[in-house]
């Protein structure tokens, strides 16, 4: 007979259902989603202590009662279990594993019914069951990787005992969530269902084990067997060239992890699990893993943000963008595929045509890749209206103004489409250097106008600065921002100055490129060291990629906004190739030359003309290390992005960090330029700034950064 306290928490619920089986129920209060969070884990070690004086009890069921199993760890807490010592870390962990063994030795059979997503903790918490029943449209994933960690509570020993060791890895290694037809045919979990019929499923699997039909305690040393090495057959030297793309040294958990699989794989369960939990307390305190669950954080906050402007935002049902461009064009398609009908104005029927064509081979790629049918394209492209009129812009709630970066233009161009619009419609414009308040002043309604700044290509680039001038009002920013939102980006809001945040941050770093070739660093050399350091490009093939012509322009913009410190002492070499009509990728001259050889392969090398008018700019050749090359590359940005968080630019350190990496490429590994000082800390980089004073006034300190430095305060 059953004898069992029920158990009523804040997270989990203990109850008893028929043939003395008892239901284990994860139901986080006052979360949308379960996570093993402290409250949950201490819960869940009182359930098992009450399992552990129970009678009778025949089998368990572990449940959710949220549309997602359990999402994983509870992020949010790392910052403090991380800063503590390796010891204590490790006695987190273990406590867990305690609870987690106990979980997995049950004197009876255990089913987990997997219902959402099981990922991280989740997934590895549903392995201790002796048989998962997974919903159909259900995804399962050990991601621990993305944020430089490895899984602590027995992920990695437990999965490739039980999908063997290239399956494991592929899991491991990628950190991508995977279906439940994949995860079934891989051996993660015994069957699938469709998810009204999952806890019904997982019942008559827990009475088929309690009745003898199914041998569970098989099923459970399977994953405490070590692996037998010509059954798994794995060749881990093959597993190194097969995983190679993500054995990536600036993101040491891939390796880590390759490594303790590759050990673990023959040892004894226990031995296993302790030198998995000694891979995570080492990964904890690197500064990668740091950075990542940083990232993270700041992540988080933004979508916290958003969904604060979202409430006081009357939602935008039909948009408008003027100029069909690429910038207009990847403004309709982004839109139109994201559900907001728009309007697509030019002044020519080609440029409208282009625009389509634009949007046409973007959702011809979807379909090659099968994320589109016809009928979807269909629906994408009868949502944008091509029209040479304003015929129905007093239809719509927000227009976006991305014609030609030229201010008499755009101020033209947004009087002109002010009168056609509704008394309340927001207008916006796609600028990257032209500034708010002065496009404000052809306006009569300044303030239901801002700055709506998309990133190129629109459809891969995630950030949107929302620019706020004097004159914005509160609800133009919420509109704009929710409008951001609804087309799938991550908007961050910005104060008007010259080149609000990412240009701002960017440009000194051009010019500390500039001052380094004239001193007579090749460009090559400069290149390959800032992409070691982990940039996607160097500023050389950046340049070339921005366009020669776009670079000196926002340069210009900069010099003007911000005379006392960026402008150059010498020759600007970015100047001279335009000079020649080298516009870099744009005509295939630049800083590389660009073409096609004789066998239709592209080719990029370093173009003679740029490094002659180098040669004639340097009048002296000076001796560096690669390190101080990155010094001097990084030291004006990061000390521009202090600049901007102690002017208010934007609110956070968390804002800037995120701008630099959804709109430069900043390497994430690094976390942001602030968190880039945290990492090396301001005294350290205090003593770098200052031994590059000479350098000029984008190489000093501010006061702001001294306050901080003597108070020892960090950015985060």
């Amino acid at each position: 007979m059953l004898k069992c306290e029920t158990f009523k928490g804040q997270a989990v619920s203990l109850n008893a259902l028929d043939n003395d089986i008892l239901e284990l129920t994860f139901d986080l209060q006052d979360g949308s989603v379960n996570k093993l969070n402290s409250l949950t884990l201490d819960e869940l070690q009182k359930v098992m202590a009450l399992l552990s004086e129970s009678t009778g009890v025949k089998g368990l069921l572990i449940s959710s009662a949220k549309p997602a199993f359990i999402v994983g760890a509870d992020i949010t807490e790392f910052k403090d279990h991380f800063s503590a010592s390796a010891a204590e870390l490790k006695t987190w962990v273990q406590k867990t594993h305690q609870t987690f063994s106990a979980i997995e030795n049950l004197p009876f059979p255990t089913v987990a019914a997997i219902n959402g997503m099981a990922l991280g903790g989740g997934f590895e918490l549903a392995l201790l069951a002796d048989y998962r029943i997974l919903a159909s449209d259900a995804k399962v994933g050990l991601p621990e990787v993305n944020l430089g960690l490895c899984p602590g509570w027995g992920g990695t020993v437990r999965l490739s005992r039980l999908t063997g060791t290239e399956v494991a890895l592929q899991w491991l290694l990628t950190g991508k969530p995977v279906s439940a037809a994949v995860a079934q045919q891989q051996d993660a979990v015994d069957s699938v269902v469709e998810n009204s019929s999952l806890r019904e499923a997982a019942i008559a699997q827990l009475n088929m084990a309690i009745a003898g039909e199914a041998d569970y305690l098989q099923k459970r040393e399977q994953k405490h067997r070590a692996l037998d090495t010509l059954e798994d057959g794995a060749d881990f030297s093959s597993l190194e060239k097969q995983f190679s793309k993500q054995l990536d040294p600036n993101y040491p958990a891939a390796s880590v992890i390759f490594d303790l699989v590759k050990a673990h794989s023959s040892m004894p369960f226990n031995d296993a699990l302790d030198v998995e939990t000694d891979s995570f307390v080492s990964l904890a305190h690197s500064d990668v893993a740091k950075s990542l669950v940083g990232l993270f954080m700041n992540d988080q906050l933004l979508k916290k943000k958003s969904k604060q402007w979202g409430k006081k935002a009357e939602p935008v049902a039909k948009s408008a963008v003027l100029g069909a461009g690429i910038m207009g064009g990847g403004v309709a398609f982004q839109s139109a595929s994201t559900g907001t009908p728009i309007i697509m104005k030019d002044i020519r029927e080609d440029a409208l045509t282009l625009g389509l064509k634009t949007a046409t081979k973007l959702l011809d790629r979807k379909i090659e890749k099968g994320r589109l049918d016809e009928a979807g394209k269909a629906r994408v492209l009868g949502a944008i209206t091509p029209t040479l009129e304003y015929g129905e812009f007093d239809q719509v709630g927000l227009v976006v103004e991305a014609v030609v970066e030229n201010p008499a233009v755009k101020a033209a161009v947004l009087a002109d489409v002010e009168g056609s619009v509704s008394a309340d419609t927001v207008l916006a414009s796609n600028t990257s250097t032209i500034s708010i308040d002065t496009l404000a002043e052809s306006l009569s309604r300044p303030e239901q106008f801002c700055g709506m700044h998309f990133f190129n290509p629109v459809h891969l680039m995630p950030l949107v600065e929302v620019i706020r001038g004097a004159k914005t009002s509160e609800q133009t920013i919420a509109r704009t921002v929710a409008y951001a939102t609804a087309m799938g980006k991550s908007p961050i809001v910005v104060n008007n100055c010259p080149g609000f945040l990412v240009n701002r941050i960017l440009f000194p770093y051009f010019n500390a490129f500039n001052r380094l070739l004239l001193d007579g660093v090749d460009f090559q050399r400069i290149d390959k060291v800032m992409e070691q350091f982990g940039w996607p490009m160097g500023p050389a093939y950046l340049a070339d990629v921005v366009g020669i012509d776009t670079l000196v322009h926002a340069d210009h913009v900069m010099q003007e906004g911000f005379p006392e410190r960026m402008g150059h002492d010498g020759d600007v070499i970015a100047e001279l190739l335009l000079a020649a009509n080298a516009l870099g990728q744009k005509n295939g001259q630049g800083f590389y030359e660009y073409g096609v050889d004789e066998n239709g392969r592209r080719y990029k090398e370093p173009s003679g003309q740029c490094r002659q008018f180098i040669t004639e700019c340097v009048s002296e050749v000076t001796e560096i290390s690669d390190q101080e090359i990155i010094d001097r590359m990084m030291i004006p940005m990061c000390m521009e992005a202090v600049r901007c968080l102690d002017d208010g630019i934007v609110e956070s350190a968390a804002e800037v960090d995120m701008g630099l990496i959804m709109g430069l490429g900043f390497p994430r590994f690094r976390g942001g330029a602030l968190r880039y000082i945290d990492t090396l800390g301001l005294d350290c980089f205090a003593k770098k700034v200052e031994a590059n004073a000479k350098q000029g006034p984008l190489y000093q300190l501010t006061d702001g950064f001294n306050t901080r430095l003597s108070g020892d305060q960090s950015f985060y």
